[in-house]
């Protein structure tokens, strides 16, 4: 392979339809650069809110310096996982969900793709009511003032432009993304510099006072916006690394995915500790109004961007999980599904008395099985399999692989017994037991990945008159495609 820069740039076909499903992109089709896959991933963080990341530690009790330290250290774990990830879709040219059926088998791989799917309908939902709330709070300032009716116009032209560029596909997603969020990162400098001009932050006032307390509200940070964040991600990640040329190095792609996801998201969480540091209030379109007032408004456009940059990556993926898991239907069915699941979450949260509350209740919730499940597909790719994958496997019918299942399972009570929600269903009791501190992202992975590789090893171990399942046995990896090309979606 070529080692290239990391963000080594390169001209692009002009936008088309993408008419890829979930087979393996041949090497014609896959133009994709590092830079192009930079701007993907930055796009869908530079978002309101990403700013109520860093406003979450003030309102758990944190200090601003805390808060800081908390979020820009827990990232980097996160975002190097996601970057891990990333390198399996441009090593095979799958997408994270069919890569699944590696360690899962075919058929054991449709419940993980299930929960994706809903839950890629779910942060639709929430990340247009981050933006619904914003606008309304703004068009208020300026004497617009229309209700719920005017809740809902402004949503649904959002779901409208989300759900016309997500139909497009992969090549309407990046060329979105590389023209769009270069002038969003300049308004958001700009923006940056007069938040805090305007600020006056409180870098070490905190109302956790006991070392209990601060500990508890660390690991509750680093759970829902620290290393939970990039992990929050890891089910979408080979959607789009797999169209990256198969020239590029691992190391360009790692980099350009991580560092596309770290920056923004460390930036703005930054930004959003610092504001709530002044104010003392988290929710997003309190930060912002009070921030920038009327001076918000010629940038109103731009903040819009960020959730439909976001957005259109959920439902592209919600469409892969669908297909992923066997459902035969045309994909702008399937969006149109997605759109309406998405509208019942949006109002969900449009009733919900706390943003910091309502997003921690999903954040936790979530992460109880991404974190056992992409600890699975993890350990079976670079662990058990080296790196090497015979994608042709992963479209036969390998069944189910009950060790997967078994790690699953036990992985997911593992996370739940040290997670603390803020609802007593989503309290472990180890957590409990701990003065409410949160490794359910920890607990589940190690348990989950430990047990999976240990049940796999032991298995390769039998006499060799048993029989060793495919999802057991590491094969060369394909990177020509070979096993299918460009499918209908």
């Amino acid at each position: 392979m070529s080692h290239n820069h990391p963000l080594d740039e390169r001209p692009a076909e002009a936008v088309r339809f993408d008419a890829h499903g979930v087979a393996p992109i041949p090497a014609a089709s896959r133009d994709s650069t590092p830079w192009q896959q930079f701007w993907i991933w930055s796009g869908a963080n530079i978002a309101p809110i990403n700013w109520v990341l860093g406003a979450l530690g003030v309102t758990l009790g944190l200090s601003l310096v805390e808060t800081l330290v908390v979020v820009a250290l827990g990232n980097a774990v996160g975002c190097a996982v996601f970057g891990l990830c990333n390198v399996m879709g441009h090593r095979t040219g799958v997408n994270q969900m069919v890569l699944a059926r590696a360690a899962f088998g075919r058929r054991g791989a449709v419940v993980p793709g299930l929960v994706q799917g809903l839950l890629a309908m779910g942060w639709v939902g929430v990340n247009t009511w981050v933006v619904l709330d914003l606008v309304i709070e703004i068009l208020a300032q300026l004497g617009v003032h229309g209700g719920v009716g005017l809740k809902y116009l402004v949503a649904g032209l959002i779901m409208a432009v989300q759900l016309a560029l997500a139909l497009y596909g992969f090549y309407a997603i990046r060329t979105f993304e590389k023209y769009t969020v270069p002038a969003t990162v300049l308004i958001m400098a700009v923006m940056t510099v007069l938040a805090l001009t305007r600020a006056e932050p409180q870098w070490t006032a905190a109302t956790a006072a006991t070392p209990a307390e601060k500990v508890t509200a660390v690991t509750q940070l680093l759970t829902a916006i620290g290393v939970g964040w990039g992990i929050s991600w890891l089910p979408y990640s080979a959607d789009y690394s797999r169209f990256v040329r198969v020239g590029v190095s691992d190391r360009s792609v790692f980099w350009s995915t991580a560092l596309g996801m770290y920056v923004p998201t460390v930036w703005l969480a930054a930004l959003g500790a610092c504001l709530a540091g002044a104010s003392g209030d988290g929710d997003p379109s309190t930060l912002v109004t009070e921030a920038f007032g009327v001076m918000a408004v010629p940038v109103l456009l731009l903040i819009l961007h960020g959730p439909v940059a976001t957005n259109i990556l959920n439902l592209y993926s919600c469409s892969l999980a669908a297909l992923s898991i066997g459902l035969r239907i045309a994909r702008w069915k399937l969006t149109l599904v997605a759109g309406t699941v998405a509208s019942a979450v949006l109002a969900v949260f449009v009733q919900a008395d706390s943003f910091a509350r309502a997003f921690d209740h999903w954040m936790v919730s979530i992460l109880v099985w991404i974190s056992p499940w992409a600890a699975i597909v993890l350990v079976d790719f670079f662990v058990l399999r080296r790196g090497r994958l015979d994608t042709a496997v992963l479209y036969q019918d390998t069944g189910l692989n009950a060790r997967a299942l078994v790690s699953l399972a036990l992985g997911l009570l593992a996370a739940w017994s040290w997670q603390f929600g803020m609802v007593p269903a989503l309290q472990g009791p180890i957590a409990r037991a701990l003065a409410g501190t949160d490794f359910s992202w920890l607990s589940g992975g190690l348990v989950a990945g430990g047990l999976y590789c240990a049940l796999t090893v032991r298995a390769r171990r039998r006499p060799a008159s048993g029989r060793v399942s495919a999802a057991a046995a590491p094969r060369p990896t394909r990177m020509d495609g070979a096993a299918g090309g460009a499918s209908s979606s």
